[in-house]
C-alpha cells in the first residue's frame, strides 16, 4: 500500500521511513541526501502533508534513517550522516550517529552532537522502566559472516552512550549477503540493519532488514524473546523461526520490490509496518524510487505476519 503523496516533478525519495505519534498527530521522517525530511497527518492512512526539511548539518551529505523519541518534553532525533570529524572504520565508512533536538516534532532539529563512532547507522531509541537503550547497526570485518550487524547499548542520557554494546542480531543466512567478494575474493559481505524493537503479549521483538535494497532478496525479518527482562542489553533475541531458516515477513512481490527498512506503530489496537519499496513497474520517478508504504500486521503468540495487498492512496 502506498502511503505518502508523491510529487513526480520534485521527487526526493522516501527511504527508511520512521513513524512517530505525538498529541494525536502522526509524523514520518525519511532519509535525504541533504537532510531529513518529514510528513505529517491527523490520520495514519490518509491526508499526509509534506513538511519539508526538518534537519540538516552544514557541509555533509547522505542523512540516513532518522528516528525520533520524545524525552522529558524534548524531541530527540537520532540520525547518521557522512562525518569527517572522526576516523572512518576499517572499510573507510564515515556514517556516524548523531543526536539533535527540537521543541516541536517538525523541528528544526538543531545542535547535533556525535553519539557513536563510525560506522553507526539505523537507530531505534527505546525508553522503558529500566531506562534508555539504543539499537543501531555497525560493521564487523573479521568473523565467519563479516558485515553489518545490530547492536544494543544503554544510553546514560539522551546524548551519552554507555559504550558497552552487545550484539543483538548478527548475519546467519546467505539471503543476508549484501555483496559477494566485496573486499576480497571469496569473502562475502552481509548486512543486517534497520532495527525496530517493540513488545506485545509477553514477547519482545526486534525486527530488521537483510541484504541490500537493490538486491532481489532484500527482506524484513525478525528475532524474538519471550521474557520480562527490562534491561535490553540482556535480552537474548533469536531469529524466527531459527537462525538457519530464511523466513521473511516482507519482501518483493509482483507489484513492489525492494521492500524493507521499516518502523512499527500500534493504532486502534492493530499493528502497522511503515516501510519503503519501489513499484515493480515503471512509475515515472527518477533517482531513488523508494517511497513509504503501510501494511497491516498480525502480531500474535510470538509470530509476526504481514497482511498486505496492493492498494494505493
Amino acid at each position: 500500500m502506498q502511503l505518502l503523496e508523491i510529487d513526480k516533478e520534485n521527487y526526493i525519495g522516501q527511504a527508511d521511513p520512521f513513524i512517530f505519534e505525538d498529541g494525536g498527530r502522526f509524523y514520518i521522517y525519511t532519509t535525504g541526501h541533504d537532510g531529513v525530511y518529514a510528513y505529517s497527518s491527523d490520520s495514519l492512512l490518509s491526508g499526509w502533508k509534506f513538511e519539508g526539511k526538518v534537519f540538516t548539518y552544514p557541509g555533509v551529505y547522505d542523512f540516513w534513517a532518522p528516528s525520533v523519541i520524545k524525552i522529558d518534553g524534548v524531541y530527540c532525533m537520532y540520525c547518521s550522516f557522512e562525518f569527517y570529524g572522526d576516523t572512518p572504520d576499517e572499510g573507510g565508512h564515515r556514517q556516524t550517529m548523531h543526536v539533535s533536538c527540537a521543541d516541536n516534532p517538525l523541528g528544526p532539529f538543531k545542535n547535533a552532537r556525535q553519539l557513536l563512532h563510525p560506522f553507526s547507522i539505523d537507530s531505534h531509541v527505546v525508553s522503558n522502566e529500566e531506562g534508555l537503550f539504543i539499537f543501531y547497526s555497525t560493521n564487523e570485518f573479521h568473523s565467519e559472516r563479516p558485515g553489518t550487524y545490530i547492536a544494543v547499548d544503554r544510553l546514560l542520557d539522551p546524548f551519552t552512550v554507555r559504550g558497552e554494546p552487545v550484539k543483538a542480531i548478527v548475519p546467519t543466512l546467505d539471503e543476508e549477503i549484501f555483496r559477494r567478494d566485496r573486499y576480497e575474493p571469496g569473502v562475502h559481505w552481509h548486512t543486517v540493519e534497520g532495527a525496530f524493537y517493540f513488545r506485545e503479549g509477553g514477547w519482545q521483538y526486534l525486527m530488521y532488514s537483510g541484504s541490500c535494497y537493490e538486491n532481489e532478496n532484500y527482506f524484513i525479518g525478525y528475532a524474538r524473546a519471550k521474557t520480562d527482562e527490562k534491561d535490553l542489553t540482556k535480552v537474548k533475541f533469536e531469529k524466527y523461526p531459527d537462525p538457519e531458516t530464511y523466513s521473511p515477513v516482507l519482501f518483493s512481490n509482483e507489484w513492489e520490490e525492494g521492500a524493507g527498512h521499516h518502523s512499527m506503530i500500534k493504532h486502534g489496537g492493530k499493528w502497522y509496518a511503515v516501510y519503503h519499496a519501489r513499484n515493480a513497474e515503471e512509475d515515472g520517478l527518477s533517482g531513488d524510487r523508494r517511497n513509504a508504504r503501510i501494511c497491516l500486521m498480525s502480531v500474535e503468540n510470538g509470530v509476526i505476519k504481514a497482511l498486505r495487498k496492493q492498494n494505493s492512496i
